[in-house]
């Protein structure tokens, strides 16, 4: 079975970030990089954003 492969607007739809969060994200090692998909084209491979979804640490309530 083949992957999907999600492009830039829906990564940015999957996890909330803007184009420019994405890239400084992965810039520093906290987002996946894409895959080529063509010769001016990339996508990031869905189990990477899914993976990475779940692994995102979540903000717990402030205690008040």
């Amino acid at each position: 079975m083949t992957e999907r492969h999600l492009r830039r607007p829906e990564v940015e739809a999957a996890t909330g970030l803007s184009r420019s969060s994405i890239y400084a994200m992965m810039d520093t090692d906290e987002f996946p990089r894409p895959v080529r998909i063509g010769k001016r084209a990339v996508a990031w491979p869905e189990t990477a954003i899914s993976e990475w979804l779940s692994n995102r640490p979540t903000t717990k309530p402030l205690a008040g």
